[in-house]
Formats: structure tokens, sequence, C-alpha cells
């Protein structure tokens, strides 16, 4: 792996963003003499967001116990205790990087933790979709240099990925033309497409839905391939016809915008790209696991070979996609322990329940009404890292800014481990 030790120097030269999914690289935060962190060319709203809650300078952030500061050494002892006496584990949020997710594995496989993300129903999504039928994905690098029509199911993607367009190449002469085309979106979307339309070779069109999304996929569909549909839209019918004539289409979507039930969408979608593979190019790239939630279920599957919402438990490895939902578990009080972790963004916090509950993540959790907690260094801020981008496809190094002095979430899991063994 590359290397991503601590930058020495009172600036970073190098930084990989961290907070949102495409782990944009080409930034380099500054360090003001308050400790405040910038960025050096302004970068994107979801980073400078994200810096403003990070100073460099050391944590002053206590481990706690039942409400009380303790040493970092009675708070593993606690939690280990908490975690012996669990019969059944749940471990969400997990907000993470890839040593950090092996130590969940880890100590998951050693206390039979069932293991859910933050949004958990949002990231199976796509995985239950690709199980049932299989998928057409693609990369960003890819969609830069050959999508000539970008479809952005209900809505642009720009609130989970600010720098979408950007990355991908819209405006550039990497592709002459490109047609950026919204299906389902919001007036939130009408500036974004206006700043579109303003670069080189790029045309935009809105479309609404016809009555709702599914019905919407599912008349497209019938339209791509060809099948007689009485009173469809004109602006459906014309939609059909671009993505049958262009040499690329990429169908963008993300997945927490889906309804209830919205791998039935990705699955007709996934349908409507393996259909234009039969005569042109087309693939598909749904957005979604940030947080480290879609790196922790890359590394639980090389692992495990099974994705999230599983457990090593007295049957052996179990996979189920609905019944190891989290939120389902704590309404239901089929756990009796909750570990979360959230290393990256404060915001996301563990859910209100009554149960036992270790929490470990950023400082700012530190008034969370967990039996203990322990603060733990933010990858690319803190300490090193490793990431999976948004496309799967490519780990990305982590730099830290500087040392905060917190430890890092595996060096705190490994001991957690070690005291229950």
């Amino acid at each position: 792996m590359t290397d991503t030790s601590v930058n020495p120097s009172a600036g970073a030269t190098r930084w990989t963003c961290p907070f949102c999914l495409l782990l944009c690289d080409t930034s380099t935060v500054q360090v003001g003499p308050s400790g405040a962190l910038t960025l050096s060319d302004g970068g994107c709203a979801c980073a400078r967001r994200a810096l403003a809650r990070f100073v460099a300078r050391p944590s002053t952030a206590s481990a706690r116990v039942n409400g009380r500061d303790c040493s970092l050494d009675d708070a593993v002892s606690a939690a280990a205790r908490l975690l012996a006496a669990s019969r059944q584990p749940l471990f969400g949020g997990l907000g993470t990087d890839v040593s950090g997710a092996r130590a969940l594995y880890r100590l998951a496989c050693r206390t039979g933790a069932i293991c859910d993300a933050a949004e958990g129903t949002a990231l199976m999504t796509t995985m239950r979709a690709t199980q049932d039928r299989g998928s057409f994905f693609t990369t960003l690098a890819e969609v830069r240099t050959r999508a000539d029509l970008l479809l952005c199911v209900g809505g642009t993607p720009v609130d989970q990925a600010p720098e979408f367009f950007d990355r991908c190449g819209v405006g550039e002469a990497l592709v002459v033309k490109r047609h950026v085309v919204v299906l389902g979106g919001t007036p939130a979307d009408d500036a974004v497409l206006a700043d579109l339309r303003t670069r080189p070779g790029v045309t935009v069109e809105s479309i609404p839905w016809h009555r709702d999304l599914f019905g919407t996929v599912a008349l497209l569909s019938a339209l791509v391939s060809g099948r007689a549909v009485r009173e469809a839209p004109a602006a459906l019918q014309s939609l059909a016809t671009q993505l049958k004539q262009a040499r690329y289409a990429v169908i963008v979507g993300e997945t927490r915008r889906l309804p209830p039930h919205g791998a039935l969408i990705v699955e007709g979608l996934n349908r409507l790209v393996g259909t234009l593979n039969q005569s042109t190019r087309a693939a598909a790239l749904w957005l979604g696991g940030g947080n480290g939630a879609g790196t922790v279920n890359q590394v639980f599957t090389w692992l495990s070979g099974l994705p999230l919402r599983s457990r090593a438990g007295p049957h052996g490895l179990e996979h189920e996609p609905l019944c190891f939902d989290a939120p389902r578990l704590l309404h239901e009080q089929a756990v009796d322990s909750l570990l979360w972790v959230s290393s990256f963004d404060p915001e996301v916090a563990p859910p209100s329940t009554s149960l036992q509950s270790i929490v470990l993540g950023h400082p700012d959790l530190a008034q969370s009404p967990a039996s203990v907690f322990i603060p733990v260094s933010t990858p690319g801020i803190g300490s090193p890292g490793h990431l999976f981008r948004a496309d799967g496809s490519v780990m990305l190094p982590l730099f830290a800014v500087h040392d905060d002095g917190l430890p890092t979430l595996a060096g705190v899991l490994d001991r957690i481990a070690g005291a229950l063994a």
C-alpha cells in the first residue's frame, strides 16, 4: 500500500478528502496559526464543512464510562466486559477505513456480532439487485473518457458527491458532446443543470416522472426494448431513442434517494442497461456507502465472502439482508448490546436505545448517552488510512494532516479483543 505517514510541515502537501464518496485528492490543506484547517483552492462545500469540525492540535477528548472521564485502559476493560456479557451484539454505524474494518471483522467473529452500516438499507439495495440479476458497473475514469449521455435518476448526485460532474469530465474535451438528463429531479437540480448548460459541448434536459419512479422505469425499459406502449409521454420516447443512439450511456443514481423496495428500481434499470448493451454500450453507477460504509462492506466481503448484514454465528457464516437490518433489530429487541462506530462524521450518531452501548468515534460524540465512549482518530485528519472510492474499483490512501494524539479505531478494537481473550 502507499505510504500514508503524517505530514511533518505546518500545512499538508498532499490530502485525500475522506468526507464524500469521490475521495478527491487534488487539494492541499493549510493549517492556520490557530490550528484551523482550510483548503488551498477553496474546495467543495462538503470538505469545508467537514474540516471546520477539526483543529490541528492534540485532542483533549477523554474516554468515558457511564458518563465519567476515565483512562483508555479502563474504557477498554469496560467495553470488553460489556461485550463478554452480551449474547447477541450489534455493530452499527461502521464509519471507518480499511484497517478499522479489518479489526471490526476480527472482533465481530470473536463475539458473533451482527454488522450493519448507518445507511445499511441503501447499501443493500444495489447488493440485492446484483445478487438477484447481476449488473453492469462502470468507473469514474470510464465515465470521464467515454460517456456521452448521463441519465441521473431521481436528481443530480451533488449532495453526496458535490464534485461529481467535474470528476466525470463534463465540459472537458475528452468527450466533445455530452447530454445530461435528470429524470424525476427537484427544483434544486435546476441550478445544477443551469451551470452545466454553460459548459462547452454540454446539453441538459429535465424530465418528470410518469406517475411515480416505479412506473417511469418500467415504461422507459419497455420503450428501450421496442415494445408497444400506449400513450407514452413524448419526453420518455425521446429519452429511449437517445439511450439507444448514445455511444456510451451511463445511468447514475443515489441509493439513499430510492423509495422502499428500491431494489426493484435498481433491478429494472440494470435490466434496461443489459438491453442497451445488446446494440451499444451502457452501464450503471450507483452512488452510496459514504462515511466508510462502502469500504467496510468491501473488507467484510473479501475476508468472509459475504457482505454486511452478516454474522459468524452458531450456524457458521450467515447473511440476512432483511432480518439483520439494524433499526429492525433494535426495534424488535433482537440484540442486547450495541457497538457504534463513527470516525468521520459526528452527525452520524448512535440511535436512541436503552441497550448497553459502546461508542467509538469522533470526539464530538462524547455527549452521547453511551455506557462506554472512546474517542478515536479520524483517518485522513489525525491519522493515515485507506478508503474505497464510490465506484468500488479504486482504493486511495488517506494522508494525516496532523497528529491528533488519539488512538486509531483498529488499535482500540484490537485492545478490546485482547481483553476478551
